[in-house]
């Protein structure tokens, strides 16, 4: 089954677009301007995350799961299924992992480190929920050989 995936989609272009700014953003632009970037990045970061999970719970539902029994399911048992449902590989489910463990310090740490780790996450991170994307817009599901 097709889902529309546009939403998404358009927070990673924007996301995309804020990365390219802020990694050409030089010391001749304001702290606040950089600052701007920054905070593009880690809301575009979070949004995109949330989007992908509220996707998958959709998809999750043509599998025979509730609404009700996916909104008391933790975020990285979600991961879980999508792997066992052939939405996600074990390889990106173990990348999502990471992108929400990360995720989940954003609301302990705005500082620098956590600025410098999910810079250094993103290419990925972008690159694995284009792909999720594509998989729910389509409706394709990863067969034996690609897990």
């Amino acid at each position: 089954m097709s889902i529309n995936t546009d939403q998404l989609q358009r927070v990673l272009r924007a996301l995309e677009t804020a990365l390219v700014l802020y990694e050409r953003s030089t010391a001749a632009q304001s702290a606040t301007e950089q600052e701007v970037f920054r905070m593009a990045i880690i809301k575009g970061f979070e949004l995109a995350q949330e989007l992908s999970f509220k996707l998958i719970k959709r998809r999750l539902r043509d599998f025979g799961y509730t609404s009700r029994r996916l909104e008391a399911t933790p975020v990285k048992e979600l991961f879980r299924l999508a792997a066992q449902h052939g939405l996600l590989s074990l390889a990106e489910v173990e990348r999502w992992f990471t992108y929400r463990d990360n995720r989940n310090s954003t609301a302990h740490d705005y500082g620098e480190a956590f600025v410098q780790q999910t810079l250094f996450l993103l290419p990925n991170f972008i690159r694995d929920a284009q792909t999720l994307a594509e998989r729910l817009h389509t409706g394709s599901l990863i067969t034996g050989e690609e897990v």
